[in-house]
C-alpha cells in the first residue's frame, strides 16, 4: 500500500482565508452605508471614467486613421495620373509623322489611339475613380518638333462621412516633342 501524506488542514484554511479576503477587499458593497454617504460615493466614483475615455479616444483615433488613409489615396491617385499622363506622351512622342520601321512603314499614331493606349495601361485604381484622357498636338500636326500634350483627368470619390463634397477633380498634363 501507498501511504499518502497527512494534509495540513490549517495551510489550506489560511490560503482559502486569504484568497477570500482579497475577494472581499476589492468588492466595495455599500450595505451598510446610509443612504447619504451611498448616494455621495457613487457620485464621486469613477467606475465608468475609463470607458467613456477609451470611447472617445477610440473616436478620435479612427477617424484620424481613416483620414490619413485616405489622404494617402489622395496622393497615390495623383501620382497614377501623373504616370498615366507621362506614359501617354512617351508613346505619342515616339510615333510621330517619320517614324518607319521595317515591318510598319507608317507606325504614326493618332489621338485616339493615346487615349486607348493610355486607358489600357493596367495601373491599380485603388479609389475607384473615374479616368479620362485627353490628347491634343498643339501645333496642329504630328512631324517631328511638334509637341503632344495628354491631359489625364480623375474623378476622385471621397468615401468618408461627414465631408461636404461627395469628390472632386485632379488633372495632370504633360507635354512632349515629338521625336521622329
Amino acid at each position: 500500500m501507498i501511504a499518502l501524506a497527512p494534509i495540513k488542514h490549517s495551510s489550506i484554511v489560511s490560503q482559502a482565508n486569504r484568497i477570500a479576503r482579497c475577494f472581499i477587499r476589492s468588492r466595495r458593497t455599500h450595505v451598510s452605508l446610509s443612504p447619504k454617504r451611498l448616494a455621495k460615493d457613487i457620485a464621486v466614483s469613477d467606475d465608468g471614467a475609463t470607458l467613456v475615455e477609451m470611447a472617445v479616444t477610440l473616436t478620435v483615433l479612427f477617424a484620424l486613421v481613416f483620414c490619413f488613409m485616405e489622404i494617402c489615396l489622395i496622393i497615390y491617385s495623383h501620382n497614377l495620373i501623373s504616370e498615366l499622363a507621362r506614359e501617354g506622351t512617351r508613346y505619342a512622342m515616339v510615333r510621330g509623322a517619320t517614324c518607319p520601321t521595317s515591318s510598319n512603314p507608317t507606325c504614326e499614331v493618332t489621338a485616339s489611339q493615346v487615349n486607348s493606349y493610355v486607358s489600357s495601361i493596367a495601373l491599380p485604381n485603388l479609389a475607384g475613380g473615374t479616368i479620362t484622357v485627353a490628347t491634343t498636338y498643339p501645333n496642329g500636326n504630328e512631324s517631328p518638333g511638334s509637341t503632344v500634350q495628354v491631359k489625364v483627368t480623375y474623378i476622385f470619390a471621397i468615401t468618408m462621412h461627414y465631408v461636404p463634397t461627395p469628390s472632386f477633380t485632379m488633372t495632370s498634363t504633360s507635354v512632349m516633342t515629338i521625336l521622329q
